[in-house]
């Protein structure tokens, strides 16, 4: 899943090499801290956050399908 947030995000801002993604696991849930240049946090937010609603769907889906439990978290 980690390979999937990077790959959506990288095709999405203008520094693709800046682009970090750290897995962090709790209790039965792995939170997907993502980080990116300044400049293009608005680009993987989008307007209203749609970007970032829609990849988190993504994640969900793709979680719950592997039959465990993520949230998406994006870093200043």
């Amino acid at each position: 899943m980690k390979d999937l947030i990077v790959t959506i995000v990288k095709a999405l801002v203008d520094n693709p090499d800046q682009v970090e993604v750290e897995v962090v696991p709790e209790e039965g849930i792995d939170r997907y801290e993502l980080k990116v240049a300044q400049e293009d946090l608005g680009k993987v937010i989008g307007k209203q956050g749609r970007t970032a609603q829609a990849m988190r769907t993504l994640l969900t889906v793709s979680s719950m399908k592997n039959g465990k439990k993520a949230t998406l978290k994006i870093l200043e």
